[in-house]
């Protein structure tokens, strides 16, 4: 579930390395009782191996991804995604339908401020799009499918341009044009 409010501390993701240890904390939503976990192999960082994120049970094999991957790619909210049972934990094999969503990531080049974020947040609040903070430096955010993603990606390039942050896409999700 996306959240507009800055609170680290109440939206976390877990990491996990390939010896099952937690290196980090579990992403927690406001209401989570109709919510189960999924992991999401990655194939990125070095180390980690899984991504766990919140998704909605929708049939037997099949769950709606309900929050911002942070670090999987190929992914975003809404996503229809087929997971099995591996060893007491549902895997994600793959996605079963695209929800339309884009996901992007900004990475903040320190720690900031509740309210230095606000103030780089708002062209982002007024084009639809809603966030997730991993911390204070790593930021997911969520293009809806009525969202311009044209003029998300600018704002991303603006903010790069003017070393406000660097981002990466981790999917994109809506039609683009030819």
């Amino acid at each position: 579930m996306s959240v507009n409010t800055f609170r680290p501390e109440a939206c976390q993701i877990k990491i996990e390395n390939g010896d099952n240890r937690d290196v980090g904390t579990e992403h927690t939503t406001e209401s989570v009782e109709h919510l189960t976990k999924v992991s999401i192999r990655l194939e990125g960082p070095a180390g980690y191996e899984l991504e766990t994120v919140w998704a909605e049970a929708i049939t037997d094999g099949l769950d709606r991804l309900r929050n911002v991957p942070f670090l999987a790619y190929g992914y975003s909210e809404q996503d229809v995604v087929s997971a099995a049972e591996v060893g007491g934990r549902l895997i994600v094999n793959g996605v079963a339908e695209r929800g339309g969503h884009s996901t992007y990531r900004v990475f903040l080049p320190e720690p900031t401020s509740e309210e230095y974020f606000h103030l780089l947040w708002k062209p982002f609040a007024s084009l639809g799009c809603t966030y997730e903070p991993a911390n204070r430096r790593l930021i997911g955010i969520d293009v809806p499918p009525a969202s311009d993603v044209y003029a998300v990606y600018a704002v991303l390039e603006q903010g790069e341009a003017s070393k406000q942050w660097d981002f990466e896409e981790g999917h994109c999700g809506h039609l683009l044009r030819k």
